[in-house]
């Protein structure tokens, strides 16, 4: 601390440097480039190029800082008790999070082919993320096992995500109350279709 930095505030951190990223991307999504986070950071290109090797590494780490945080939001604000209920209103918070996240609608703006891509994406680091959160929501569903332990349960997580993306990734219906209600409400309603067999579990 004799430097005068807070921990995780040091240029050097990679808290600090993710951090910044996270504030960055929320006004220019995936245009925010190396010089800009270095200047941010009150580090150097070099020292940001050395240990992450490009800008895009920075992105997906913020990116999943901020998958992340949405789960934790909704876990704060609308947690789940490990029914079918409680779960379909959980992951319907975290699908209003990523939608009106700010990232969200800047990724939008500044990459819109990518952000198009993300639609329809089969695999990635950012599925990962998703597939394993939900997959830990779904656990109590199967209380001998959890998901593993009953094959239908275990593809569950995957089939949901697909219906979480046309909901989640809409920045546009931002602001609007009637937009907004019609993809909650279609999102609960399919999700509450994939888990009926589940309903009863406990």
């Amino acid at each position: 601390m004799s430097q005068g930095f807070a921990y995780g505030h040091h240029p050097h951190s990679t808290g600090h440097v993710i951090s910044t990223v996270r504030t960055l991307m929320r006004t220019d999504g995936l245009a925010v480039p190396l010089a800009t986070i270095a200047r941010h950071c009150g580090t150097s290109r070099n020292f940001l190029y050395a240990n992450w090797r490009t800008v895009s590494a920075l992105h997906l780490l913020a990116l999943k800082a901020e998958l992340s945080h949405a789960f934790d939001t909704a876990d704060r604000t609308r947690p789940s008790d490990g029914t079918v209920q409680g779960l379909t209103e959980h992951l319907a918070q975290v699908v209003r999070v990523i939608r009106r996240h700010p990232t969200t609608a800047a990724v939008a703006r500044s990459s819109p082919e990518a952000f198009s891509a993300a639609y329809t994406a089969t695999e990635g680091p950012l599925l990962q993320v998703a597939m394993e959160r939900i997959a830990d929501l779904l656990h109590p569903l199967c209380p001998r096992g959890g998901i593993w332990g009953d094959s239908a349960l275990a593809s569950r997580p995957w089939k949901i995500l697909w219906i979480a993306r046309p909901a989640a990734l809409c920045p546009e219906a931002v602001g609007d109350q009637e937009w907004e209600e019609a993809l909650d409400g279609a999102f609960t309603q399919l999700l509450h279709d994939l888990l009926a067999p589940w309903s009863t579990a406990r």
